[in-house]
């Protein structure tokens, strides 16, 4: 099936399922441990009911955004996902791509198997990086040397993966980051002969065996455990005193993303950053964490309008980002399905992705009785919190 005919982007998430080998879509689709964070994210959202007003004039209506003195067309971006490639050949780019033509922000992983330079020459656009940055300073310093060389506007720094998460699914299947190359790793790639031919072989083809070509940590770190034992080495001794010195060393927009606390946004704003990204990583981190939509007034009060307040995990409908934004944040990013929408179609996948998404907020708007995003905390369209629902149970 063409992902021309996905009419939402859970219909790009069960195309994607059939087209990708097991690990490989088990590896982008899971959470840690008993996947509670993740899926906690979209019942959190489910619970959230909106108030809409009638007899609003919305013939004329926008959902364009201004973050960090860019216009925006759209009150969404995609997010960062580390090693994309897997998913699609150079699927970083791809994103980017896309991102461009849609005029919506693209954030770039550190953990991409695509050289930053690359991923920047790709487009014409804004250009934002994620970091797991190391302690050490002088890694750290020729890191955002080499970002702003590239002509990265701004830097996110996630400071929610102190230590790696517990994600059996990934151990069960036997797809992890580093990757062991197993029999049952090899046979789930032979049965998936699309992706094998245009994935795998047209990757080791044009670059040899996959490496992290913008990690902070390491010299360009291969993405095979028997070459490398921890990826992300460093992020456990990570502290405000270090984001203080890269302020000093960074000064364009600096964030830090995976803020689930309001004390973190107050840090955040007495040293001196430009933002904070309300996120649990996607469920992919601690299982049990709070959906980012359950504490964004808390963190957009602690904000105080000094900071950018930007949430991700969980939002697939054009609702759900139009319930972040009602929440106070300024910038919504989805991750997974533009993901997708690379593995099926490339840059033509994740524009379907996107545009998808914008027709469902232009949508939502009008039946809000909202002629743009202004309108949605102004006018007080968001109810209670419902009663929080049992463990697997279906919103009504």
């Amino acid at each position: 099936m063409s992902f021309e005919r996905a009419l939402n982007v859970f219909d790009l998430e069960r195309m994607a399922k059939r087209r990708l080998p097991a690990g490989v879509f088990g590896f982008i689709s899971g959470g840690a441990q008993d996947d509670r964070t993740r899926n906690n994210n979209r019942a959190a959202l489910d619970r959230l009911r909106f108030k809409p007003r009638g007899l609003v004039d919305i013939a004329e209506r926008g959902q364009d955004v201004t973050v960090f003195g860019h216009r925006f067309a759209s009150p969404f971006g995609i997010a960062p996902m580390g090693i994309a490639g897997i998913a699609r050949f150079e699927a970083d780019i791809a994103m980017a791509r896309a991102a461009a033509r849609m005029n919506v922000p693209y954030v770039l992983s550190n953990m991409s198997t695509v050289p930053m330079e690359a991923v920047a020459r790709s487009c014409d656009s804004v250009k934002w990086l994620q970091a797991y940055l190391p302690a050490d300073r002088e890694r750290s310093v020729r890191f955002v040397a080499r970002a702003a060389a590239a002509g990265f506007q701004a830097l996110l720094v996630t400071i929610d993966v102190p230590v790696g998460a517990n994600r059996e699914n990934n151990l069960r299947s036997g797809f992890t980051l580093p990757l062991h190359v197993t029999p049952r790793v090899i046979a789930d790639g032979l049965l998936h002969p699309r992706w094998l031919t245009g994935v795998l072989l047209r990757t080791l083809a044009a670059t040899g065996v996959p490496r992290l070509e913008n990690s902070a940590a390491h010299d360009r770190p291969s993405i095979l455990a028997a070459q490398n034992a921890d990826l992300r080495a460093g992020g456990a001794t990570i502290d405000w005193a270090f984001m203080r010195w890269l302020r000093e060393e960074w000064r364009l927009p600096l964030l830090i993303k995976g803020v689930l606390h309001e004390a973190d946004a107050r840090e955040a704003v007495a040293c001196g950053l430009d933002g904070v990204v309300v996120s649990n990583h996607g469920g992919r981190q601690l299982d049990g964490a709070v959906a980012p939509v359950e504490v964004l007034p808390e963190i957009v009060a602690a904000a105080g309008g000094r900071l950018t307040v930007i949430a991700d995990s969980g939002f697939r409908r054009g609702g759900d980002i139009l319930k972040g934004l009602a929440l106070g944040a300024q910038l919504v990013l989805c991750g997974r399905p533009l993901l997708y929408g690379a593995a099926l179609g490339g840059e033509a996948g994740v524009a379907h992705a996107l545009q998808l998404l914008k027709a469902e907020v232009d949508r939502d708007l009008a039946l809000l009785g909202a002629t743009g995003i202004a309108d949605l905390a102004s006018a007080d369209l968001l109810g209670a919190l419902a009663k929080a629902l049992p463990d697997g149970a279906a919103a009504p």
